[in-house]
């Protein structure tokens, strides 16, 4: 009885028929299919590593730094909206223009709307022993989920808070509702330390939230503290508005360097992950 040989991989094989490991690290890792199809599971697309061990699996598109990027530039027509109202108010806040005047007719039809205790509580939620240690909560934990830059980032914009306001406050010198001997009301540091601080938090913490509240909540602090302010008469109605043109841009590059990346907290979640 003949033995029908076996066939070689090789036609200069003379080893016996014991099985040969084949060469090559795509062979030794790369799952196959019978239909000579790619496998769809990540491992298959895996480059090899030296010594035919299992490579890491490729760059997938939307890098952090090219997202980064894409939503610092989506973030400039906003901002770019925001200075331009501003610079709008402030220039009818110097000029004693139409704009103004309608201004401090309708804050003196608001003040005193609604009882002080509470408008008091509510204009409270912008004072710096209130609102900055909510940021710094919210940017500790931040870089203890490894989002420096987003709290680096955050900082930075609450620094630039005083910076900004104080000398537009020197330049308008604009009365209050209820001191119209003072000067320096133009526009509102309050609102733009709560803007700052709460939404600013917000945009660090959503990334690791099911939902968006954080958002939420921070807007809810914001308007509140900008309806003490107008109600109570600490403010005109267009100084709480000013502040908030002012702090778009600054919530704008919190968020293109912190990992919310423009409030979207799922793409974030899988890069973090």
């Amino acid at each position: 009885m003949s033995e029908t040989p076996r066939s070689r991989e090789t036609g200069g094989d003379t080893s016996t028929g014991l099985p040969q490991r084949r060469t090559g690290h795509a062979f030794a890792h790369t799952p196959h299919r019978s239909d000579s199809r790619t496998p769809q599971t990540p491992r298959g697309a895996r480059q090899p590593g030296p010594g035919g061990r299992p490579g890491t699996i490729p760059p997938v598109p939307g890098r952090p730094a090219t997202l980064r990027r894409a939503t610092l530039r989506q973030a400039a027509p906003p901002a770019a909206f925001s200075l331009l109202a501003l610079c709008l108010i402030t220039w009818q806040v110097l000029v004693a223009g139409p704009l103004s005047a309608a201004d401090e007719r309708l804050g003196r039809a608001l003040v005193r709307a609604a009882p002080d205790a509470v408008t008091e509580r509510l204009a409270d939620l912008g004072n710096i022993p209130v609102a900055v240690p909510v940021l710094a909560l919210a940017m500790a934990y931040a870089a203890w989920r490894g989002d420096r830059r987003g709290a680096l980032a955050a900082g930075l914009a609450m620094a630039l808070v005083p910076v900004l306001v104080v000398p537009l406050k020197e330049w308008t010198a604009r009365p209050g509702p209820l001191e119209p001997w003072a000067a320096g009301y133009y526009p509102s540091g309050h609102t733009a330390t709560a803007a700052v601080a709460y939404l600013g938090a917000a945009l660090l913490v959503s990334p690791y939230t099911r939902r968006n509240w954080p958002v939420a909540v921070a807007l809810v602090l914001v308007g509140a503290t900008a309806t003490g302010l107008v109600l109570r008469g600490f403010h005109w109605p267009l100084d709480v508005l000013a502040s908030c043109f002012l702090c778009v841009p600054l919530l704008l590059a919190v968020s293109g360097f912190s990992r919310s990346g423009g409030f979207s907290r799922r793409s974030s979640r899988r890069s973090s992950g």
